[in-house]
């Protein structure tokens, strides 16, 4: 079986350990968006298609060339349309109140200077990128002087905003591939500590129907490998902030196996050796 890698980097651990997985049994090719979909017209035209394809990019680029292999014929996990609406938060935040699920209240209000310059904070608020992508804008806001500090370091970035729900500073970090789940501790990028480490957490170690909650998310975006960002705010039921596709799920030890099995079941091969 032929699996394409579409990324920039693979090297990255996860994709490194799953191609090690399925060589030599199987042949593993990486694509770079921006130099593949350059020619994706004509040389990428004219070359056999992979089994599978692994979307391991969020870049405009990398969506791009996706939709193209998609429109070929070529089953792209994950596809480029449930990729592309798990990065814009507002689409993303509709979604999943729509189905029921435990998200965050967000509200789109624009670009944040503009927004920033007519409110006033009676609480704090996060503050987030609409487009969910490397390097965006994730802070929290306790005062009118802090949003308005943020809008001056990125005043035309079109934001959405969510309350501030207390919680204890730590971020439940689950992840799914093809229905299995892993999950693990990190403190949040809005304690007043800043992020820290990545601790394992045993699924055992996780309230019951967090894990069935994670597999429903995938349902409703139409995901096979993803991410979930919850918080437990002591109400009894989690709450999502976030949703991720194709993140980097590092140090978890079953996910590249999971991933090379999910490859092969979706290109119509046998087992992993």
């Amino acid at each position: 079986m032929r699996i394409g890698l579409i990324t920039p980097e693979p090297g990255h651990p996860l994709l490194a350990d799953t191609t090690a997985l399925l060589e030599p049994e199987h042949t593993v090719v990486a694509l770079d968006p921006v130099s593949a979909g350059a020619s994706a017209g004509n040389t990428l035209r004219s070359l056999p298609l992979a089994d599978v394809y692994l979307l391991k990019s969020r870049t405009p680029e990398a969506l791009d060339l996706a939709r193209h292999l998609e429109e070929r014929g070529a089953p792209v996990v994950n596809s480029a349309a449930a990729t592309a609406l798990v990065q814009d938060r507002t689409a993303m935040a509709e979604r999943a109140l729509r189905a029921g699920l435990p998200f965050a209240a967000t509200r789109t209000v624009g670009p944040l200077a503009a927004w920033a310059a007519v409110r006033e904070l009676a609480g704090p608020v996060v503050v987030k990128s609409r487009r969910s992508r490397r390097g965006d804008l994730v802070a929290r806001a306790d005062d009118t002087a802090a949003l308005r500090a943020l809008a001056r370091d990125r005043p035309e970035e079109p934001v959405v905003v969510q309350e501030y729900a207390p919680n204890n500073g730590w971020d439940h970090k689950l992840w799914a591939i093809d229905g299995q789940v892993f999950a693990a501790l990190r403190r949040s990028e809005l304690s007043p500590e800043g992020r820290g480490p990545t601790r394992p957490l045993p699924l055992d170690g996780l309230p019951a129907g967090w894990e069935d909650l994670v597999r429903e998310v995938g349902a409703v975006f139409g995901l096979d490998v993803y991410g979930v960002d919850l918080i437990d705010t002591g109400a009894g039921t989690p709450l999502i902030v976030d949703v991720n596709a194709f993140p980097g799920i590092r140090g978890q030890a079953g996910a590249p196996r999971a991933l090379a099995e999910l490859a092969l079941r979706r290109g119509g091969g046998a087992g992993a050796g």
